[in-house]
């Protein structure tokens, strides 16, 4: 475990000590047993370091509230060991890490491998009804559908144990550090960033990945610029646990030849490497061939603009009410009804709710009682559904409304009920 001021770290070393260090980094609801089947190859060439998200796998639970966060407590664990340079993998959320140590620390890192990865993992209103879900529902829900989005129907059928593996470690992760990790992957968007890793990266993905699939890898090869792609036929979501051989071949070879040499500060250079081997089959291997391809480089598509209060406000609107709700509202506007929407967004959204005086639980029971004082019920609904993703739960969320029926009238709560009443029983009724 981790020591340092930072919140723990769950963590533990493999191989040879002397051996360059390579990173595994788990997928949300995993722990660092979805990598056993890689490290005995790997172990061979690097000390292999793999970790625990916070609250998973018997890990202490001190939720993190961004990807940065995570990456800021793997650099302190690392630290406390003295390594300062290393190769890192990555699945899903472990990925998202990876891009956060490529963009913000890339002195410390040799070389990138993401997995399962996107530069932006859905929409935050996904993620965001996912941790209403967890926290109405617990993890059970989560836990039952979890092989659904992990692995092919196949695999699951003919692999009963590793099925009830993964829906076991879902169900023992903390909720609470779940849910964290739910907002982290919300906020998580790197999309304007990809132009900026300077690593070697391999994008992995399986072709039948319905949550993060080919289509964000190529996103993401797209991006980076010395970035290559492979796509590991008859996987899905895990590729590590579905096609663990196929998986172990891509790293090796890719880590074997794409390590970017350290950065010399006493000369101020750094060593141009020699350009990375494209591997080639000449007989056919004992597991299904990975496909690799090479994309170009692609420019940023995006410039940072000057501060404004309606960035921010569009930022923060989108995050309580959710991009379905403020793409609607923003899609009906017109001449007449533009600049009352973009008056709200600024000074509302930018201005009010981003003021540090208050949380947003707080300005959400306070936007609740007072929209069921003004009896203003359609935007009672979008409220409803802001505090669920704000943190009350519907117990919390009915304290409010008895409090309201005392303050401003039980005809008015009456209505606010059967509102909110709908609202919760759509947002927490876990999906099939």
């Amino acid at each position: 475990m981790s020591e340092t001021q930072t919140p723990a770290l769950q963590y533990r070393f493999d191989g040879p000590e002397d051996a360059p260090v390579l990173i595994l980094g788990p997928s949300l609801g995993t722990t660092w047993h979805m990598w056993d089947r890689q490290v005995p190859e790997l172990v061979r060439q690097w000390r292999v370091f793999r970790f625990d998200l916070p609250g998973h796998g018997g890990a202490p639970a001190y939720p993190a509230g961004s990807v940065g966060d995570l990456a800021d407590r793997l650099l302190a664990t690392l630290d406390r060991f003295g390594v300062q340079r290393f190769g890192y993998t990555g699945c899903a959320l472990g990925g998202a890490v990876g891009m956060e140590l490529a963009l913000r620390h890339p002195e410390r890192l040799a070389s990138l491998a993401l997995i399962a990865a996107s530069p932006r993992f859905g929409t935050a209103d996904e993620f965001r009804q996912r941790g209403v879900i967890v926290r109405t529902n617990g993890l059970d829900p989560i836990a039952r559908t979890s092989p659904d989005r992990w692995f092919t129907s196949g695999f699951a059928a003919a692999q009963p144990a590793i099925t009830e593996w993964a829906v076991q470690m879902v169900r023992t992760t903390d909720p609470g550090c779940y849910i964290a990790a739910c907002e982290a992957l919300a906020a998580f968007d790197v999309r304007a960033d990809l132009a900026s890793v300077g690593v070697p990266t391999l994008v992995l993905v399986g072709s039948d990945d319905q949550v993060t699939g080919p289509a964000e890898a190529r996103t993401l090869v797209a991006g980076i610029p010395d970035a290559r792609l492979a796509v590991v036929p008859g996987a899905s979501h895990l590729v590590p646990v579905e096609q663990p051989a196929a998986v172990t071949d891509l790293l090796v070879r890719h880590f074997s030849t794409a390590w970017q040499p350290a950065f010399d500060s006493s000369t101020g250079q750094t060593a141009i490497p020699t350009a990375p081997v494209t591997p080639v089959l000449t007989s056919a291997p004992p597991h299904p061939v990975p496909i690799a391809e090479i994309a170009p480089a692609a420019p940023d598509p995006q410039a940072t603009g000057r501060a404004d209060p309606y960035d921010t406000g569009i930022k923060v609107r989108r995050e309580v009410l959710g991009d379905a709700h403020v793409d609607r509202v923003l899609a009906q506007a017109d001449d007449f009804s533009g600049d009352f929407q973009e008056l709200l967004t600024r000074y509302a959204w930018g201005e009010i709710w981003d003021r540090p005086g208050l949380d947003r639980r707080s300005r959400s029971i306070a936007t609740l009682t007072a929209l069921v004082a003004g009896s203003h019920l359609d935007e009672l609904a979008a409220h409803t559904r802001a505090a669920l993703r704000n943190g009350l739960t519907p117990s919390e969320i009915k304290e409010v409304l008895l409090q309201a029926a005392v303050y401003c009238g039980v005809p008015a709560a009456n209505s606010a009920f059967k509102v909110a009443q709908q609202v919760i029983r759509e947002e927490t009724t876990p999906s099939e």
